[in-house]
C-alpha cells in the first residue's frame, strides 16, 4: 500500500519531496500566530510583541529550514511572516517590510535559510570531502 504523506520528526514528508503538504501546515500554524500577535497588539508593547515573534513564529519557521526552504512553497511562509512583522510594527498592508525586518532586527525567511545552511556547514565541516582528498588533480 502506497502513502501520499507520512510525518516524520514534525516534517510532513509528501510522496514527490515538494514540501506542499508541511508548508501548508506551517501556515495554519503561522496564521494562528497572525491572530493571536494581532489580540496582543493592543495591549503590549513592540519589544514584548518581538519577543512572542521569536518565541512562536520564528521557531515554527525555522524548524527543519535547512530541508524545506528551498521550496517553490516556501514563498507562502515568506507571505506570513511579512504579515506577522506589519502586525507587531502596527503598519498598513502596503507598506514595505524591508525596513521593518531591520528595525526589528529580524531575518528574512530566505535569509534565514541562508544562514541556517550555512550553519549546518560549519557545524558538519567534517563530513564533507575535499577535492585534493579524491584525486590529486589540481583544480581551481
Amino acid at each position: 500500500m502506497n502513502t501520499l504523506s507520512t510525518r516524520f520528526l514534525g516534517l510532513t514528508l509528501d510522496s514527490t519531496l515538494s514540501w506542499n503538504l508541511h508548508i501548508e501546515q506551517l501556515g495554519s500554524k503561522l496564521n494562528s500566530a497572525c491572530y493571536i500577535i494581532r489580540l496582543l497588539k493592543t495591549i503590549i508593547s513592540t519589544k514584548n510583541l518581538r519577543t512572542i515573534y521569536f518565541a512562536y513564529v520564528h521557531f515554527i519557521i525555522t524548524y527543519g529550514i535547512v530541508i524545506w526552504g528551498s521550496s517553490p512553497y516556501s514563498k507562502n511562509i515568506f507571505k506570513l511572516q511579512k504579515r506577522v512583522i506589519k502586525i507587531i510594527m502596527k503598519v498598513d498592508n502596503r507598506v514595505s517590510c524591508r525596513e521593518l525586518f531591520k528595525k526589528l532586527n529580524i531575518l528574512p525567511l530566505y535569509s534565514q535559510y541562508i544562514l541556517s545552511i550555512l550553519l549546518s556547514v560549519v557545524n558538519n565541516i567534517d563530513e564533507f570531502t575535499i577535492n585534493s582528498n579524491v584525486h590529486s588533480i589540481r583544480t581551481r
